[in-house]
Parts: C-alpha cells; structure tokens; sequence
C-alpha cells in the first residue's frame, strides 16, 4: 500500500514536524511495508525526517495572468464564479501525485481552524472522483470554524480523526457520522536525549514558548508575558529557558523570544535556546524543564508527554480539549483573551507551581492512556483497506 501524507506545511514548524514524524513511526511500527511519501510545501525542511519513502516538493504555483492557465482561470471566475481551475492549476503538484498513491492522510488538520479553505475542498473533492481513501489525520476545529462547505467536505472523507473530545463532540453534533476520537500522535514522540545549555539548572528550569501568532491576535499579550517573566524572576529561583518553535517567516518564534532575551538577559536568569534543533531535540530539553509555559501545542505536547506540568496560551479548541482529556477539565488554560490580562497569567503560574505534584501524579496517570488513544489512529486507518 502507497499512502501519501499532503497539506503538510514543512518542517520549520516543528509542530507540523513532530505530526509527520509520529504518524510515520506509528504506522510502520504496526504496518512495516507501508510505502510512506511526504508532499510538502516546504520540502528541504523535512529531507532529515527518517522513514519516509519519498518527500515531493508540491509548493503551490504561481499563475501568471498572462499565461494561458491565467487567462483560463480568470475567464472562468469572471463568467461562471468558477474558481475550480485556478485551484486545480495551484495544486497541480499534489493533483499528479493522486494516481500514484492509495490512501490519503491530510495532516493539515489546522487548516480547517483558519476560514474557508475553498483549495482544500478541491483537492479532496478530487482524491474521492479518483476512488482513493481520504482521512483527516490528528484534526481540531472549533464550532465557529464549521460552514456548510467544511461539513460537507468532512463528511466527504473516509475517516475524520479527531485529537480531542472538544472537536470529536462539535462534528458529532454536527452531522459528521464519521469521526473517531484518538490522541495527537506528538504524544507518543521519541526525545533525543540533549546536553543542556550553559545556565541550565537542574530540576529547576521553566521553559516559556511565546508565538507571533498569539501577539498578532492579542497585542496586548506580550506585555504581560513580560510581567509574568518578571514575577517568576521576582518570586522564584528558576532559570527561564526561552524555547522557539516554529521559524516561518513572518511568524518566527525566535525573533520575538530574541527581545524577551534581551530585555531580561542582565538578570543572569535567561537563557534562549537555539533555532536550529529539529522537534526531538527540541523535546529532549523540553523532558529536562521542571515547568512549562507555552503557546505552541506542539511544544506543550512535547511538555505533557514528558509530565512536566504545562501552563497553555491557548488559542483554539485543541488547546482546550487536549487539556480537558487530560485533566478532565481545561486545567491551565487560558484563552486569547485572558492571556493580556497578568493578573491572571501570574496566578495561573502560581497555581501550578502549587500544585507541582499532583499535576505530575495526574500527568503520570494519564498520558499513558492518551498515547494508547493515539495509537488507535492506526488501528481506524487499516481497517479501511
């Protein structure tokens, strides 16, 4: 069997590296023979990815308007409001590659939180005219997120997994018959043992993540990620390890951790740990922290998975519902709006280092049965075929 993992945004986001790096060594530890292939939009960042097959380069194209696609395309919106050629001409890389593979795993499962995504619709559409399995691997969508058009491609695939029970009840609700409840397969990553940093201390490091992403959304958020930093300089004897994890540009948590680095580098207290490491690395340092705060979701899996009590920027439904499977409620969570207001950052912080080890004890009872969960994705996979 050829399966093809598509919509995957590369590797410079380690998040979406550690989904193509878990769903790999999950279905070739249970399915060794499986032919695995990655189409990126962003190839050379996953060449280092062990296990895959093959890795196409399936970046969208540029239409020039001028060409004979362009004029095509742009004849065909003006007169019949039909965008399905200039979709299928963007596409075309990912289109070639449908005869070639049988099963298809969209692991883009964040791209149904952001809007209409007409693109992915098409594509789909096209995978079933071709007779091929279609799965939405690892997804979380929020109820605000569903339109018509998204229902109707959701119910369009083969399998909808779901990473969360938020998500898995929302579609349930919504009509989407066939969804299956699993885990984030990042819970199950290996971690790569590292050598900490010059400031590491022992046992008594914090690891913050802090994203454009969630500046964008809330300005006021970085402000009071600053006074949280302060509080935990202030009120603790902690090393604070600057943890990036995702360098798109544009959206680069290096460069906005960079300043933070700055502002509070005389304190002796700081520390920012690389832009270079791939996500195992990453995690292998992440494994050492005593805390974690973090707006990435990846990098509070990696923090989870490694029972390191987690404080969560949230800033979606995954956030939430990863939380409430662990928790059974959304425990240190707090929403895009909280997240400017320090007052309650800084007692969300003191709340979890209060309760340090009955978070550890439920991490520890927990996390087994969420990487089981996640597993199961596997399991819903080859019985369709």
């Amino acid at each position: 069997m050829k399966l093809l993992l598509f919509f995957h945004a590369g590797s410079l986001n380690r998040g979406c590296e550690a989904i193509v790096r878990s769903a790999v060594d999950l279905i070739k530890a249970k399915y060794p023979e499986t032919i695995i292939n990655l189409a990126s939009f962003d190839y050379q960042s996953d060449l280092h990815i062990p296990k895959i097959d093959k890795v196409y380069d399936t970046r969208q194209l540029d239409i020039n308007k001028f060409s004979l696609k362009g004029i095509v395309s742009a004849l065909k919106v003006k007169f019949q409001n039909d965008e399905t050629y200039y979709y299928k001409a963007k596409f075309d890389a990912i289109i070639k590659l449908i005869p070639e593979h049988d099963v298809f795993l969209s692991i883009g499962g964040d791209n149904y939180c952001y809007g209409e995504q007409p693109w992915i619709y098409e594509v789909d559409k096209l995978i079933k005219q071709a007779g091929k399995k279609l799965i939405l691997w690892g997804s979380s969508i929020g109820d605000e997120d569903l339109s018509d058009a998204k229902i109707a491609d959701l119910k369009s695939m083969d399998l909808v997994l779901a990473r969360e029970t938020l998500t898995y009840t929302i579609l349930k609700d919504r009509g989407v018959s066939n969804v299956k409840l699993v885990a984030d397969g990042a819970f199950t990553m290996q971690k790569e043992e590292m050598q900490t940093p010059e400031g590491w201390q022992e046992s008594n490091t914090i690891g913050f993540n802090f994203s454009p992403l969630v500046w964008k959304r809330n300005e006021a958020s970085k402000q009071a990620a600053y006074q949280l930093i302060q509080h935990i300089i202030d009120t603790t004897d902690m090393t604070i390890a600057l943890t990036p994890h995702v360098f798109i540009k544009g959206n680069d948590d290096y460069e906005v951790l960079q300043q933070f680095y700055n502002d509070f580098k005389t304190t002796g207290r700081v520390l920012l740990l690389p832009n270079n490491l791939n996500a195992i690395e990453y995690k292998g340092l992440i494994a050492k922290m005593r805390f974690f705060i973090g707006a990435r979701t990846h990098a509070t899996i990696a923090a989870y998975s490694s029972l390191i009590p987690t404080l969560v920027l949230g800033y979606s439904v995954k956030s939430k519902g990863i939380a409430k499977d662990i928790f059974g409620s959304e425990k240190l969570v707090l929403s895009i709006n909280e997240i400017s207001d320090s007052k309650k950052l800084i007692a969300a912080f003191d709340e979890m280092v209060s309760e340090e080890q009955q978070l550890i004890l439920t991490l520890a009872n927990n996390i087994p049965t969420i990487k089981e969960n996640a597993k199961k994705a596997v399991t819903y996979l080859f019985e369709l075929t």
